[in-house]
C-alpha cells in the first residue's frame, strides 16, 4: 500500500471514531447534566471537520508535480494543518465562554454514570492517539501528527471532565461548578496543543531544516557510491510526506564533466533507492583535491 493510501485510511479511521464518540458524549452530557462532557463532544465534533480537511489536504498533496509546481503539491498538507488549528482555537474559545456562563448560573450536578462513559472514552482515545502517531512517524506526515494530537487532547479533556465530574459528585451540593472548571481546563489544554501542532507545520512552510538524522543518513549513503569522496552542503526541505534535498558531493577534480555527471546520477539513484521518502534531489558536484 502506498504512503498516501495508508495516510488516507488512517484519517478515515480517526474521522469515523470521532463522529461516533461525539454523539455518545453529547447524549451522555445532555442526559447526565455535564457541560464538561458536552464541551468534550464539541471538540470531537470539531475533530470530525478537521479530519475532513486533512483528508482533502492529503488527496491534494499527492497530486504529481506539474509545470507550475515542479516540487509537487506536498505543502498543501501544512496549509491544511493551519486550518485545523483554526478550528481547534474556535472550539476552545467556545468551550471556555460557555463554561464561564455556566459557572455564573446555578445548576444541577452531573450524574454518576457519566464517569463510566468517560473512562471508556479515555481508553479508546489513548489507543487511537498511539495508533495515529505511529502512522504519522512512519509516513513523516505533519497533518497526521496533528490528527494524532487531536486524539491525545481529546483524551486529556476527557480526563479533565472525569476529574471535574468526580469532584462534583463527591463534593455534593456547592461543588457542581467543578464540572465547568474542568471544561475551562480542557479549553486551555486545547489551545496549548494548537501551538504544538502549528509550530512544525510553520517550519515546513518556511523550509526550516531541522532534519539532522536524515542529513546524517544521506551523507552515509552518499559515501557508498563509487566515485564520491565526501559531501559538503546538504539542505533539506519537507513538503507533505516527501523531503527535497540539495546536496554538494565531492569527486576527483581530474574527472571529465561527463564522468562527474554520471557519478551524480548514480548518487541520486542510490539515495532514491535507499531512502524512499526523498522527493526531488539536486546534486551539485564539487572537485576534491
Amino acid at each position: 500500500m502506498s504512503q498516501e493510501k495508508l495516510a488516507i485510511r488512517t484519517v478515515i479511521f480517526s474521522m469515523l471514531g470521532n463522529a461516533l464518540l461525539s454523539g455518545i458524549k453529547f447524549l451522555a452530557g445532555i442526559f447526565g447534566n455535564s457541560f464538561a462532557l458536552i464541551a468534550d463532544a464539541i471538540e470531537s465534533l470539531v475533530d470530525v471537520f478537521s479530519s475532513i480537511l486533512v483528508l482533502i489536504g492529503l488527496k491534494y498533496a499527492q497530486r504529481p508535480a506539474d509545470e507550475n509546481h515542479p516540487y509537487g503539491h506536498g505543502k498543501a498538507e501544512a496549509l491544511i494543518t493551519f486550518l485545523v488549528v483554526g478550528f481547534l482555537i474556535v472550539s476552545a474559545v467556545t468551550i471556555a465562554y460557555q463554561a464561564i456562563q455556566n459557572i455564573r448560573t446555578p445548576h444541577e450536578g452531573p450524574a454518576s454514570w457519566t464517569l463510566a462513559v468517560l473512562a471508556a472514552i479515555i481508553m479508546w482515545k489513548e489507543i487511537s492517539y498511539r495508533f495515529v502517531l505511529n502512522r504519522s512517524k512512519k509516513l513523516q506526515s505533519s497533518s497526521l501528527r496533528a490528527e494524532a494530537w487531536h486524539h491525545r487532547s481529546d483524551a486529556i479533556t476527557s480526563v479533565a471532565a472525569f476529574i471535574g465530574i468526580l469532584i462534583a459528585i463527591w463534593g455534593g451540593e456547592g461543588y457542581e461548578k467543578a464540572d465547568d472548571y474542568a471544561a475551562i481546563f480542557a479549553a486551555g489544554f486545547i489551545l496549548y496543543n494548537c501551538y504544538l501542532i502549528f509550530r512544525p507545520a510553520l517550519g515546513e512552510v518556511m523550509d526550516e531544516d531541522t532534519h539532522d538524522d536524515l542529513t546524517a543518513e544521506i551523507r552515509k549513503v552518499a559515501l557508498t557510491v563509487e566515485g564520491i569522496t565526501g559531501t559538503e552542503k546538504c539542505f533539506i526541505r519537507k513538503a507533505g510526506m516527501k523531503f527535497h534535498v540539495d546536496l554538494h558531493a565531492n569527486v576527483d577534480g581530474d574527472l571529465t564533466v561527463r564522468e562527474g555527471h554520471d557519478i551524480a546520477h548514480d548518487l541520486k539513484d542510490t539515495l532514491k533507492k535507499e531512502i524512499p521518502e526523498l522527493g526531488h534531489i539536486l546534486i551539485h558536484i564539487e572537485p576534491f583535491d
